[in-house]
């Protein structure tokens, strides 16, 4: 099979660091202290005209200096030096670049001279072009992290997709408190070559990719991007996020990234029409994240809820009407069970409100109930915390019910 024309940057064989350094404060010394950490199993070539040896390895003056074969070139160097780096990356036959320095359309006209400079050179000779402006790339599973963040990051089945290397970086952190992982982290920065459409179009057939988070600042290629986010939704489940969604975010967006992030209604069309789903904020993102990387999934849309307080049952109701997630129709035979497990008040109905005293016994006899219940796809558990209740008793409680549950498929992560 015939490999995608994203996989130099992804999986790289060969890695020239162009700007790297034993400076702490390097950003070029970062990538290559990154790769050396993350376990790369390629070649590496440090480039820096300063130095013969930089971290144990034989350093090059220059690009051309390197007698081996580059798959990929990452250069952290000042932006004014850029354009001759990368017309000797393509005279050398370097497959693919990633440039982490900003100093390009975000600063005005001179940067943006210097970008389209860089970019011309790209697609003349062929060459992906990721940022510049940005954080870099991850790779987990094959050792890659040529970023300079300072977090690690584990081996898993989300992909994070992303304008802002600082936000990249902010995820990284939060997931590895979290404990789960990534399949590729990439950060676009500028999208001035290769942007949103076609690294969806890889994500969409990676095998090592479930799920796709997307933080999104603006589209400069808006047939590209729609053209891999149809293709990546109808296959995996797409997240997105979007800065500039007023005058205010619109104008910080373009002055860091120099992309214009257009109409915000338009955009929400278009995402709903290629079947993604978007979230206003990075909370949501967040719990978006924690809910794919566990890998559990839902095939249908039908819900049970199970309430220790009426009113939080109502408004749970109300809610999913309001993102039309239809409420449950149990069986008579689920609602005969119930009446023998729960006190004689209990509600009688969908919302299941087991009363506020509810202990975690309750919780359990209501759960099992519901899960082996065919018309139920999904239950949402609400708990309000009463003076005799116990909330760590309860979520145990919980957590063996679904456990006992024959009906469910297994999961790979937290219920």
């Amino acid at each position: 099979m015939k490999k995608h024309y994203l996989s130099k940057l992804f999986k790289p064989d060969s890695i020239a660091i162009i700007g790297a350094s034993e400076s702490e404060g390097s950003v070029g010394g970062q990538v290559l202290r990154n790769l050396l950490d993350s376990g790369f199993g390629g070649a590496l070539y440090p480039v820096n005209p300063k130095h013969d040896e930089i971290m144990g390895l034989s350093a090059y003056k220059s690009v051309s200096g390197v007698d081996h074969t580059i798959e990929l070139a990452v250069i952290a160097t000042p932006a004014k030096l850029i354009p001759g780096i990368m017309q000797e990356c393509a005279d050398h036959g370097v497959a693919a670049v990633i440039v982490i320095s900003a100093g390009f359309a975000e600063i005005g006209k001179a940067g943006l001279d210097l970008q389209n400079e860089i970019v011309d050179i790209a697609r003349t000779y062929d060459i992906p072009l990721i940022g510049p402006n940005c954080l870099g790339i991850v790779r987990p599973r094959v050792g890659l992290n040529a970023t300079f963040a300072k977090s690690p990051a584990k081996t898993g089945e989300l992909a994070l997709v992303a304008q802002s290397g600082a936000f990249c970086t902010a995820l990284l952190d939060w997931a590895d408190t979290e404990g789960f992982g990534f399949s590729a982290v990439a950060s676009l920065g500028a999208t001035a070559d290769i942007g949103f459409g076609e690294v969806l179009d890889y994500l969409a057939v990676d095998p090592e990719t479930r799920s796709i988070l997307l933080y999104i600042e603006g589209i400069t290629d808006t047939r590209s991007f729609m053209s891999g986010l149809r293709v990546a939704a109808r296959l995996k489940p797409v997240i997105v996020v979007k800065s500039g969604r007023n005058d205010t975010g619109t104008k910080a967006a373009v002055s860091h990234t120099g992309a214009m992030a257009g109409s915000d209604n338009v955009f929400d069309s278009a995402v709903k029409r290629a079947g993604a789903v978007r979230v206003k904020t990075v909370a949501q993102l967040f719990a978006a994240a924690k809910v794919l990387a566990s890998g559990t999934r839902v095939s249908g849309s039908r819900l049970a809820i199970i309430t220790n307080g009426g009113g939080p049952g109502v408004m749970a109701a109300d809610r999913a009407h309001d993102i039309d997630v239809p409420l449950a129709e149990m069986s008579q035979k689920t609602y005969d069970h119930l009446d023998s497990v729960l006190p004689p008040f209990w509600s009688h109905s969908n919302p299941i409100d087991i009363l506020g005293d509810a202990p975690p016994e309750r919780y359990r006899q209501a759960t099992e109930a519901i899960l082996k219940d065919r018309s139920v796809d999904g239950v949402l558990v609400l708990l309000t915390p009463q003076a005799m209740t116990d909330p760590t008793g309860c979520a145990q409680a919980i957590v063996d019910a679904r456990g006992k549950s024959t009906d469910l498929p297994p999961t790979s992560g937290p219920v």
